[in-house]
């Protein structure tokens, strides 16, 4: 038997993606709707930090069993199930009449699309060839990031027009068709449509597994998988939590811009951030080194937050300055494949799933804490039953997003080199 044709592969691939465009979409929905679900709720900046997070409260809790589940299950079922409780998260979320209701969709949509991103890594070593995993994850990043600016200015041109609730309602149902969709055309691995897999000992991997406590445990002895858990957290988090919920209201009262451009800004941050992840995943590949080029754009997303936070930017240069230090936090994707090689091929699922709580747990700790520095130094101004905040609140608040940039940084520095090779 041959490898499956490109065309098929990629169509395979594609159609798997699509739950994480769902999972980015659903991740950053809030930042264009702050004010409407702050007077909708009666929400302060905790509150809605909270509201925000619970997707990556449930998110960050389902990652290591959606790691041994894919090593398990394999991505099919998972990939199809998640997305049919995505599609009833989102209509709660939609539908809700009170603050509860509304967190706990928002908790169904995190639990349930957090298999996104492990099973179509899984997938991909199955469907594609190995020298292209990381140009692949990074692919999968930026289709993500496809969900993220569709929940940007054309989120907000959709809301202004048929409110918040309706459109957060159809994308619910689009959800459940894609769901569908999935268990009807997806495979697992390309035996199942006649062809020869790119994971190696396929036969051996289905049939032989430890126990799933011993699995974690191996998993976690390695110490490059937790630091390529902890090192995301700030770069990726301090993009999440700008991007995903508070730079659209930070450039509307500091900047006075209007929704629509803020929200074009940090689309613009995204559009960056996806595209620095494959080709910064491919050029790691190509060194032969995962390390350097790591650090090197760590230092890059440091300076640029920085800049950002500290420095009076003209909003050419401030926009600018966003762009770059999104692309250099693209950085994360050389952490899965890193992540992939430092432990043996058949713990792939599960050192994935550990690796990919770190992104998560970024958005999950900063989106309310700054939310809370923000309530705590505001002075009790409102503008249609949404509080705003003076400049030297956001200053105080998004300092906690460059201090863990800043660790993480320091953290990378402490991992062990695996020079683009499979550890036996």
């Amino acid at each position: 038997m041959t490898h499956p044709p490109v065309r098929l592969a990629w169509t395979i691939w594609g159609l798997g993606s699509l739950v994480y465009l769902v999972a980015f979409f659903q991740r950053v929905a809030p930042a264009v709707m702050t004010e409407q679900l702050m007077t909708e709720f009666a929400l302060g900046g905790a509150a809605l930090g909270n509201l925000s997070a619970f997707y990556f409260y449930a998110y960050v809790a389902m990652q290591i069993p959606t790691g041994l589940l894919a090593d398990r299950w394999g991505p099919r079922k998972l990939l199809a199930s998640g997305t049919a409780v995505a599609s009833i998260g989102g209509a709660l979320f939609a539908l809700a009449p009170n603050f509860e209701l509304a967190a706990l969709g928002r908790t169904l949509v995190g639990a349930s699309v957090a298999v996104g991103f492990v099973s179509m890594l899984k997938l991909s070593s199955h469907w594609i060839a190995p020298n292209r995993f990381a140009l692949v994850s990074g692919l999968l990043l930026m289709m993500g990031l496809v969900g993220g600016v569709i929940a940007g200015v054309p989120l907000r041109l959709a809301v202004d027009v048929f409110g918040w609730r309706g459109v957060m309602a159809v994308f619910a149902a689009f959800t459940a068709l894609l769901a569908v969709a999935i268990w009807i055309f997806l495979r697992d691995d390309p035996s199942e449509r006649g062809y020869t897999s790119h994971f190696h000992h396929v036969d051996n991997a289905k049939r032989e597994h430890a126990p799933i406590l011993a699995s974690l445990a191996e998993v976690l002895s390695y110490g490059n998988i937790w630091l390529m858990m902890l090192v995301p957290v700030g770069f990726s988090g301090a993009v999440l939590t700008f991007a995903g919920l508070w730079g659209v209201p930070w450039l509307r009262q500091v900047h006075g811009l209007d929704a629509r451009t803020a929200a074009a800004i940090t689309s613009t941050m995204l559009v960056a951030w996806g595209i620095g992840g494959p080709l910064l995943g491919n050029l790691s590949t190509r060194l032969g080194r995962r390390k350097p080029l790591y650090v090197g754009t760590g230092v890059a997303a440091a300076l640029g937050w920085t800049a950002v936070v500290w420095l009076p930017l003209p909003l050419p240069v401030l926009v600018a300055a966003l762009a770059i230090t999104g692309f250099a936090s693209g950085n994360i994707i050389i952490g899965f494949a890193w992540a992939k090689e430092s432990v043996p091929l058949r713990l792939m699922g599960t050192a994935s799933g550990v690796a990919n709580m770190g992104p998560l747990m970024g958005g999950m700790f900063l989106q309310p804490a700054i939310g809370w520095v923000l309530d705590h130094h505001w002075t009790g101004a409102m503008a249609g039953g949404a509080r705003l905040y003076g400049a030297p609140a956001w200053t105080s608040g998004f300092a906690l997003m460059v201090v863990t940039v800043a660790a993480s940084l320091v953290l990378v520095t402490l991992a062990r080199e695996t020079f683009c090779r499979q550890t036996a």
